[in-house]
Protein backbone atom coordinates (compact mmCIF):
# COMPACT_ATOMS: atom_id res chain seq x y z
CA UNK A 1 0.00 0.00 0.00
CA UNK A 2 1.44 3.50 -0.86
CA UNK A 3 1.72 6.14 1.69
CA UNK A 4 -1.43 8.34 -0.41
CA UNK A 5 -3.61 5.31 0.19
CA UNK A 6 -2.84 4.99 3.86
CA UNK A 7 -3.24 8.98 4.19
CA UNK A 8 -6.10 8.55 2.33
CA UNK A 9 -7.95 5.78 5.01
CA UNK A 10 -6.52 7.24 7.86
CA UNK A 11 -8.19 10.58 6.94
CA UNK A 12 -11.51 8.70 6.75
CA UNK A 13 -11.14 8.40 10.10
CA UNK A 14 -11.83 12.10 10.93
CA UNK A 15 -15.46 12.27 12.31
CA UNK A 16 -17.19 11.95 15.38
CA UNK A 17 -14.67 13.68 17.82
CA UNK A 18 -11.50 13.18 15.44
CA UNK A 19 -10.87 15.80 12.68
CA UNK A 20 -7.57 15.13 10.52
CA UNK A 21 -6.73 17.51 7.87
CA UNK A 22 -3.61 16.82 5.05
CA UNK A 23 -1.06 19.24 5.62
CA UNK A 24 1.43 19.56 2.89
CA UNK A 25 4.37 21.37 3.41
CA UNK A 26 7.10 22.51 0.38
CA UNK A 27 8.27 25.54 -1.32
CA UNK A 28 6.91 26.66 -4.58
CA UNK A 29 10.00 27.55 -6.37
CA UNK A 30 7.67 30.00 -9.05
CA UNK A 31 6.15 32.33 -6.50
CA UNK A 32 9.16 31.46 -3.81
CA UNK A 33 6.51 31.12 -1.37
CA UNK A 34 6.79 28.07 1.72
CA UNK A 35 3.73 26.50 2.38
CA UNK A 36 2.14 24.16 5.33
CA UNK A 37 2.18 24.58 9.10
CA UNK A 38 6.13 24.15 9.67
CA UNK A 39 9.41 22.23 8.39
CA UNK A 40 8.80 18.60 9.35
CA UNK A 41 5.18 18.93 10.82
CA UNK A 42 2.96 16.15 9.78
CA UNK A 43 1.44 14.92 6.89
CA UNK A 44 -2.32 15.19 9.21
CA UNK A 45 -3.00 17.73 11.40
CA UNK A 46 -6.41 18.49 13.59
CA UNK A 47 -7.85 17.52 16.47
CA UNK A 48 -9.14 14.71 19.11
CA UNK A 49 -12.32 16.05 21.94
CA UNK A 50 -11.86 14.52 24.87
CA UNK A 51 -14.11 15.38 28.03
CA UNK A 52 -11.50 16.49 30.68
CA UNK A 53 -12.05 15.41 34.72
CA UNK A 54 -11.57 17.54 38.17
CA UNK A 55 -11.28 21.75 37.45
CA UNK A 56 -13.49 21.61 33.87
CA UNK A 57 -16.08 18.18 34.70
CA UNK A 58 -17.64 17.87 32.08
CA UNK A 59 -15.96 20.87 29.36
CA UNK A 60 -14.78 19.19 26.22
CA UNK A 61 -11.09 20.57 24.83
CA UNK A 62 -9.55 20.08 21.86
CA UNK A 63 -6.45 18.19 21.23
CA UNK A 64 -3.98 18.97 19.20
CA UNK A 65 -3.20 15.88 16.98
CA UNK A 66 -0.56 15.14 14.47
CA UNK A 67 0.05 12.23 12.36
CA UNK A 68 2.86 11.53 10.63
CA UNK A 69 2.16 8.78 7.88
CA UNK A 70 4.89 6.28 5.97
CA UNK A 71 4.22 3.29 3.70
CA UNK A 72 5.64 0.32 5.46
CA UNK A 73 9.51 0.24 5.37
CA UNK A 74 9.52 4.19 4.97
CA UNK A 75 11.80 6.60 7.23
CA UNK A 76 11.04 10.07 9.48
CA UNK A 77 13.28 12.60 8.80
CA UNK A 78 14.65 14.37 12.10
CA UNK A 79 12.91 17.19 11.56
CA UNK A 80 9.67 15.29 11.10
CA UNK A 81 10.64 13.19 13.94
CA UNK A 82 11.27 16.16 15.95
CA UNK A 83 7.59 18.00 15.26
CA UNK A 84 5.90 14.36 16.56
CA UNK A 85 8.56 14.78 19.58
CA UNK A 86 7.62 18.63 20.17
CA UNK A 87 3.43 18.16 19.92
CA UNK A 88 4.09 14.90 22.36
CA UNK A 89 6.15 16.64 24.60
CA UNK A 90 3.35 20.03 24.42
CA UNK A 91 0.66 17.58 25.40
CA UNK A 92 -0.66 16.78 21.89
CA UNK A 93 -1.46 13.42 20.30
CA UNK A 94 0.93 12.42 18.13
CA UNK A 95 2.54 9.63 16.02
CA UNK A 96 4.33 8.12 13.00
CA UNK A 97 1.66 5.69 11.57
CA UNK A 98 2.67 2.74 8.95
CA UNK A 99 -1.29 1.39 8.55
CA UNK A 100 -4.37 2.90 9.11
CA UNK A 101 -4.93 0.47 12.42
CA UNK A 102 -2.22 1.71 14.01
CA UNK A 103 -3.90 5.43 13.36
CA UNK A 104 -6.46 4.08 15.09
CA UNK A 105 -4.89 2.88 17.72
CA UNK A 106 -3.09 6.31 18.46
CA UNK A 107 -6.67 8.35 18.20
CA UNK A 108 -8.05 5.70 21.38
Amino acid sequence: MTEKEIQNKILQLSRGDVRLFRNNVGFDKTNKVKYGLAPGSSDLIGWKTITITEHHVGKKVAVFTAIEVKKPGGRISDKQQNFVDFVDACGGLSGICFSEDEAIELLR
